[in-house]
């Protein structure tokens, strides 16, 4: 009689931890982990009724198709989630962002396109991660930064064609990576993942059959085989001189910005202005062939060969002028301070607003990433402004004596 109490005791204990839906078949493992065999059952969903304790979770193929917000809300425990080879063509955003005990999901063999990426946020501890064989055409930059644990990603024969720079950066743990069979576009854009495959100590799975499908020039060759000519980040020189006539300038003074740029591919260039009152951003050129201004900023007129001119130049526009130069493998620029001086002595201004002016006129000029950090690419130009009725009184003596220093303070090189 004892014994058959005890054992119907022990049964009200653990019947609830035992809870299991008729189609799965539940059991306890040595370890003490609950598992639930759910697999090959002909299941069109996640079934209900799964015990809360259930640490591994197999769904592996079935007919799933869908998998909504409260799927998995019964078995908030699951460290092994299995769902390879179903149907499951839409993920609800938030349908495993409270598995936060989760170590090994499997999504392989469905038919994803769209992921819910922002759901791997609360997932640390997820340690491998099988997306292969879905519809996937892209990742959102930061998809695996989270995943600090992550040792195993699997994000082979997919419809990729291309990955954001970083995309692999803050996985500390990631010592297997699967990207083959995808449709990458060699362009420029994914030069950065030869380079981080050349220095990474990650395992490329099947390294060789990470072809290029475009251009036409590297169809068929390997990622890795990208020519480094190809793809060489931007470099960016910006000068600036005014209309110098002669040395005395009046209302009506023309400040001209000129950026040339080099890389392959060839580097767009783009202007950002920063003023006391306003800051512009414009992304190319808007003076058309026939002279007509295109965009509605008509103070700052940019050319396509990378000059931009500002008529009447005045203290409103005073302020920071930077030239970028933009193509796929990065972004170089450059900037400039520019500002009207009020006395009559372009030089002194000069010299008292930035002591190293008077040696910048035999300073080397670097390009790319040999230019020194501390520089930070910025010098200070003053454009001197002589006020009209000084005119008579300047005379011819004062060109000669101004001009030297004039084009010092107009005419210095920047670099990037």
């Amino acid at each position: 009689m004892r014994p058959l109490l005890c054992f119907l005791v022990l049964a009200a204990l653990l019947g609830p931890c035992l809870a299991c839906p008729s189609p799965c078949s539940c059991s306890t493992k040595k370890n003490g982990r609950l598992l639930a065999e759910c697999a090959y059952k002909d299941l069109p969903e996640v079934p209900k009724g799964l015990s809360s304790n259930v640490t591994i979770l197999t769904l592996s193929a079935n007919r799933i198709g869908w998998l909504g917000q409260s799927s998995f809300a019964e078995v908030p425990e699951v460290q092994s989630l299995w769902l390879g080879y179903n149907q499951i063509g839409v993920v609800e955003p938030g349908a495993f962002a409270l598995l936060v005990h989760l170590k090994n999901l499997d999504l392989s063999h469905n038919k994803i396109a769209d992921f819910p990426w922002q759901d791997l946020r609360n997932l640390s501890g997820l340690q491998i991660l099988k997306m292969n064989n879905n519809r996937l055409a892209g990742l959102s930059r930061d998809a695996f930064h989270s995943l600090k644990d992550l040792r195993s990603l699997w994000l082979n024969d997919n419809e990729l064609t291309t990955l954001a720079e970083g995309t692999f950066d803050n996985l500390p743990s990631l010592s297997q990576l699967q990207i083959f069979n995808n449709p990458f576009n060699c362009s420029c854009k994914v030069f950065w993942l030869k380079k981080w495959t050349e220095r990474t100590s990650v395992s490329i799975t099947k390294g060789g059959s990470t072809l290029c499908v475009a251009p036409a020039r590297l169809k068929g060759r390997a990622v890795t085989d990208i020519p480094d000519h190809h793809c060489v980040a931007p470099s960016v020189q910006l000068t600036y001189l005014s209309n110098l006539d002669n040395t005395v300038m009046y209302d009506g003074l023309t400040l001209t910005l000129h950026c040339s740029v080099a890389g392959s591919p060839p580097p767009e260039i783009r202007w950002k202005i920063q003023t006391s009152s306003r800051r512009i951003e414009i992304n190319g050129p808007n003076v058309a062939r026939d002279g007509n201004v295109k965009q509605s900023q008509e103070h700052f007129l940019v050319f396509k060969n990378g000059t931009m001119a500002i008529p009447n130049f005045s203290k409103e526009d005073e302020g920071t002028y930077t030239c970028l130069a933009v193509n796929d493998v990065g972004t170089r620029d450059v900037s400039v301070n520019v500002a009207l001086a009020g006395s009559e002595n372009p030089a002194e201004d000069l010299l008292r607003d930035d002591p190293q002016a008077g040696h910048l006129g035999g300073r080397s000029c670097y390009k790319g990433d040999e230019m020194d950090p501390s520089g930070a690419g910025e010098k200070l130009v003053i454009v001197y402004h002589m006020p009209r009725e000084s005119k008579s009184e300047a005379g011819g003596a004062l060109s000669q004596v101004h001009l030297g220093p004039l084009l010092l303070a107009l005419g210095i090189v920047l670099c990037w």
